[in-house]
């Protein structure tokens, strides 16, 4: 019989199996299966004991962890529904999002983010903190846990059950929440089994947060799903190094910020040797050939002794076991790709949205064209409409957002086509993305081009930490820049030698050297760490006019 709730995937494990590592002070735990299940059945008996129904919400504002796994799986089991929060979200965002789902219940990391709710006078639910020390009114966990052990229980719901209200972080104005059902997510973890090969003996590593979509459809109920392969708890970018090498992890997924940084680093350690750097190209340009099937004999012969000297130390770094990364969230420049896939790794390039479950496409295992995101998933149509952005249609499609009727209508077709806003072409069957349909930028001489491209290239030079173009409506084109770089000349050339492939009207004439970095604390990045484009303008829009005001 066909799953109809997304927490028989753990349910249908072999207890004794370990599907989980998390690193507790500077020891690394292993979790099985039964002792998930042992928690869950914890979490449900204190939903019970609390009259929660199904349909009720529970948000968790938690950092990635078997307790997010267990309660996650506890609600699902129950037909209650999860609204992940992010635990870097500044707390006016938490609390809108608590009040606009109307959850029974708030599950946080800490007092910490307790107090930052306080400070807002914001009104809360039922407040459990996994900290042994409640601050009043949260209770601790401890606490508010049932000390009987009940079992697990998994309900079969209805084909279109709730599973989880998902607030997008968008660029400007407030979240909106993303209805998806288990139906939905099942599809798409059904589409990811079906694009990508792995198996029960491999070994994630969690990097990105559980509150988005992206990691927590492929890194963790698609681990679940694929027989239960193992998940270490990365500690976060700043020990990510560590945590890769300790536990040499087979399978990463990740946004394409984390390789733009690793091949940053890469490059500049070689720039001290022309001979390292030498063997690197020739690895790099070998091993590409040779995963595109277009490789000679020469390579052949040649490449495992490169492999040996120039790739093997540099994926060394990344645990040395490192075998597939999926890459989405953002385009993924096809020159980071390429030197991913010559070093040996097999790289999945994947497209999507929450909206969608979140993957909607993407490339293949075995190789594909590096400019793409591949093809649709199964069961997953897609078209342009006359404006030229993807529209798509399928099982894993969101039926809404949460109390928006207008919002929902705005993206999502009466026949179930959803706009995903993006400009796309398809050429044998294959996406490309061209940028967003409302993020054009248009000069004052007509010129159009998406900024979001331009930016990517831009930021592959290390000098730039984060950027933005602007110029709509003006006569050229300046960019912000966080920077530890002041030398304005210097920034404008090396901007412009990454936009030699674009047109010639997308070239920077004006650099503003930033110091301060765009957070999520000061407004300027979502939580996913998209730049807020339109706060960014508002903040230093005295400045952009004062650069196009002396250029009249």
């Amino acid at each position: 019989m066909q799953e109809t709730n997304l927490a028989a995937l753990l349910k249908n494990l072999e207890p004794t199996r370990e599907i989980y590592r998390q690193c507790i002070g500077d020891e690394w735990h292993g979790y099985r299966v039964s002792d998930i299940a042992a928690l869950a059945a914890k979490w449900q008996a204190s939903f019970r004991a609390h009259g929660f129904e199904p349909g009720d919400r529970i948000a968790l504002c938690l950092r990635n962890s078997v307790h997010w796994v267990a309660i996650d799986q506890a609600a699902l089991g129950l037909g209650l529904v999860i609204v992940p929060l992010y635990a870097d979200d500044n707390a006016d965002n938490i609390a809108w999002c608590l009040r606009d789902s109307e959850a029974r219940l708030l599950v946080i990391e800490s007092n910490r983010i307790l107090k930052a709710l306080q400070a807002g006078r914001h009104a809360l639910p039922l407040t459990v903190t996994l900290q042994d020390q409640a601050t009043p009114p949260a209770i601790s966990a401890s606490e508010w846990l049932a000390s009987a052990n009940p079992a697990f229980e998994v309900r079969t719901l209805e084909a279109q059950a709730l599973a989880s209200i998902v607030y997008t972080s968008g660029t400007s104005g407030r979240p909106k929440g993303v209805k998806l059902t288990h139906a939905n997510i099942l599809a798409n973890v059904a589409g990811i089994l079906a694009r990508v090969r792995f198996t029960r003996d491999d070994h994630f590593l969690s990097l990105l947060p559980l509150s988005h979509m992206f990691e927590r459809t492929c890194g963790y109920y698609v681990p679940l799903a694929g027989g239960g392969a193992k998940v270490s708890f990365s500690r976060g970018v700043t020990r990510l190094a560590e945590d890769l090498a300790s536990q040499q992890p087979t399978i990463m997924v990740a946004v394409p910020r984390v390789y733009e940084r690793f091949v940053a680093r890469v490059e500049d350690a070689l720039k001290q040797s022309a001979a390292k750097r030498m063997l690197f190209r020739l690895a790099v340009d070998s091993g590409t050939r040779i995963a595109s099937g277009e490789a000679s004999l020469l390579d052949r012969a040649a490449y495992p002794r490169l492999k040996a000297l120039a790739a093997k130390p540099i994926m060394n770094k990344l645990g040395g076991r490192l075998k597939l990364t999926v890459v989405g969230g953002a385009k993924l420049e096809s020159r980071i790709a390429r030197i991913l896939i010559g070093l040996g790794l097999e790289v999945v390039h994947g497209y999507g949205m929450t909206e969608a479950s979140p993957v909607i496409s993407a490339t293949e295992q075995d190789g594909d064209d590096l400019e793409s995101v591949g093809r649709l998933f199964p069961g997953i149509e897609g078209k342009l409409s006359a404006e030229g952005a993807l529209l798509v249609r399928g099982p894993s499609i969101m039926s809404g957002y949460w109390r928006n009727p207008e919002a929902t209508a705005a993206v999502l077709s009466k026949d179930g086509w959803l706009n995903t806003g993006d400009l796309a072409e398809i050429r044998d069957e294959r996406i490309y993305i061209r940028g967003r349909l409302k993020d054009i930028m248009v000069l004052s001489n007509g010129e159009k081009f998406p900024p979001q491209d331009a930016e990517n290239a831009i930021l592959s030079d290390p000098v730039f930490e984060q950027i933005m173009l602007v110029g709509e409506g003006q006569s050229f084109v300046s960019l912000l820049a966080v920077t530890r770089e002041r030398d304005e000349k210097k920034l404008v050339a090396l901007a412009n030698a990454k936009l030699k492939e674009f047109p010639r009207y997308v070239r920077v004439r004006r650099v503003m050297a930033l110091e301060e970095p765009w957070t999520i604390e000061n407004g300027l990045l979502t939580p996913t760490l998209k730049v807020k484009r339109q706060a960014v303008a508002k903040r230093f829009e005295d400045a952009i006019s004062a650069i196009y005001d002396r250029s009249q």
